[in-house]
């Protein structure tokens, strides 16, 4: 059971990559891809940490509210 919800909750966060548009703009590459995560990792763990990762949440929220908005308009 617990390997099952594993990889479900991997399969959930591939699927961000996706939909943040990141695999088309690396153009599928996975060495890109790994590299801009790393990016990312290193800027949230640099000296405005809290800061950083709060308006990432602020994006993410907005991004998730807009698109269940759209899909309750279709």
């Amino acid at each position: 059971m617990a390997r099952r919800e594993r990889t479900r909750h991997l399969i959930e966060l591939g699927g961000l990559v996706q939909k943040a548009g990141l695999v088309e703009l690396a153009d599928d590459d996975r060495a890109t891809i790994y590299g801009a995560l790393l990016e990312l990792v290193g800027r949230a763990r640099g000296g405005e940490a809290g800061d950083t990762l709060a308006l990432w949440k602020r994006r993410g929220k907005r991004a998730f509210d807009a698109e269940s908005n759209v899909e309750e308009l279709s």
